[in-house]
C-alpha cells in the first residue's frame, strides 16, 4: 500500500526561514517595532497575513487594511530579493538522501507549506521532480494548526490520512498533522516539538531503517 510523505518547506527542506526573518525584521524596524529571533519562532508555520498581525500586536500598532496590504507586498518583495541567487546549496543537510530513498521505494512525496513561493523555491533548488503533489499558501484558506494543507496533499495522491507521514519544524505544523490523524515527525528541537510522534534534530539523523519502519 502506497504511503505519502508530506514535507513542510521552510526550515524542513530549505533554509529560507532566515530570509523571512530578515524581511520581517526590516519591516518591523521601519514601524518602530523590535523583532528578535525569539519573536520569529512564533511565526513558524503561520501565514503571511497572521504573521503581520502578530508583529503589529508586538508593537501595539494599529493599521488600516490598506496599510497592511502595502506592508505585506513590501515584505514579500524583500523576501524574494533574497531568493534571486538561490540554488541547491540551500537544501538542508540530509534532505536529498531522504527524498531519493522514498522515491526509490515508489511512495508518494508531497509538499504541504504555508509559503506562497513554494513552487519557485522548488524549481530554483532543482527538486521539483521529487514531488507528486504540491499544496502551498496559494491553495488553502486555513493556516496551520488547521490540517487543510496536509489533508489536501493526501487527497491529491489518493492516500488515507493514516497512511500519511508529515515532516514539520513548527508546533502548529505538528499539531495540524496530529489533528489530521497523520504520523508527525518533528525536525528540530524536541523540547519545542514534543507533540510529535518522532523527533530528529535534522535529516542527517533520519536513516533508511527509520524510513523503512514508517513504510512498514
Amino acid at each position: 500500500m502506497k504511503k505519502v510523505f508530506i514535507f513542510d518547506l521552510d526550515g524542513v527542506i530549505v533554509d529560507t526561514a532566515k530570509y523571512h526573518f530578515l524581511a520581517w525584521q526590516k519591516l518591523a524596524n521601519q514601524l518602530g517595532i523590535e523583532f528578535t529571533h525569539e519573536h520569529n519562532e512564533g511565526l513558524k508555520g503561520v501565514s503571511r497575513v497572521r504573521s503581520l498581525d502578530i508583529i503589529l500586536e508586538l508593537g501595539n500598532v494599529q493599521a488600516s487594511q490598506e496599510d497592511k496590504n502595502q506592508w505585506l507586498v513590501q515584505k514579500n518583495e524583500e523576501y524574494l530579493s533574497y531568493l534571486v541567487d538561490m540554488g541547491e546549496s540551500e537544501i538542508l543537510p540530509g534532505v536529498l538522501k531522504v527524498l531519493e530513498y522514498l522515491k526509490s521505494k515508489n511512495h508518494f512525496i508531497a509538499l504541504g507549506s504555508a509559503s506562497k513561493n513554494a513552487r519557485p523555491i522548488l524549481e530554483k533548488t532543482n527538486i521539483m521532480h521529487f514531488f507528486d503533489a504540491i499544496v502551498d499558501g496559494n491553495d488553502v484558506s486555513n493556516a496551520k494548526p488547521d490540517p487543510e494543507v496536509f489533508l489536501r496533499a493526501a487527497q491529491l495522491v489518493g492516500v488515507f490520512n493514516q497512511n500519511a507521514i508529515v515532516f514539520e519544524d513548527s508546533v502548529a505544523g505538528i499539531q495540524a498533522a496530529n489533528i489530521a490523524n497523520m504520523i508527525s515527525v518533528g525536525i528540530g528541537d524536541a523540547t519545542v516539538l514534543h507533540e510529535a510522534k518522532y523527533n530528529f534534530i535534522d535529516f542527517t539523523f533520519v536513516d533508511e531503517a527509520f524510513l523503512s519502519q514508517l513504510i512498514g
